[in-house]
């Protein structure tokens, strides 16, 4: 996975998005952060709607099973 941090987002958060999700359109992509207690998951289409939050195992598991 190659991450490209997400322009535009005034959050502290730093937003990444992977270069798997390009489509040709930049807006359909989810976009992932960090903190030191979890992963945060969320949908460039409508960034302040909702987040996922997973813990770093659980990241770590979805990422090797793909």
């Amino acid at each position: 996975m190659i991450r490209k941090s997400s322009v535009g987002d005034s959050s502290e958060l730093v937003w990444f998005k992977s270069s798997y999700s390009d489509s040709g359109n930049s807006n359909e992509c989810v976009e992932v952060a960090t903190t030191p207690l979890t992963i945060l998951v969320r949908d460039s289409k409508a960034p302040q709607k909702c987040r996922l939050a997973v813990s770093a195992a659980a990241w770590s598991a979805f990422v090797a099973a793909w």
